[in-house]
C-alpha cells in the first residue's frame, strides 16, 4: 500500500508542479480556475502524506 501511495503523491506532485510551471510561464495572476486546482493538489498531497504517516506510525 505505501508503494502505491508514494507513486500517488509523485503523480500529485508532478500535476502541481506543471500547473505552476504554465502559471509562471504565461505571465501575470493565474486564472482563478488553476488556482484552485494548484489549491486542490496541494490539499491531496497533505492527505496522502498524512495517510502515510499515520500507516508509518501504525507499523512501529
Amino acid at each position: 500500500m505505501n508503494k502505491k501511495l508514494t507513486a500517488l503523491r509523485a503523480r500529485l506532485v508532478e500535476a502541481q508542479q506543471k500547473l505552476i510551471t504554465q502559471a509562471v510561464e504565461a505571465g501575470g495572476l493565474p486564472t482563478d480556475g488553476a488556482l484552485r486546482k494548484i489549491s486542490d493538489l496541494e490539499n491531496a498531497i497533505m492527505a496522502v502524506e498524512h495517510m502515510m504517516e499515520d500507516m508509518g506510525h501504525a507499523k512501529g
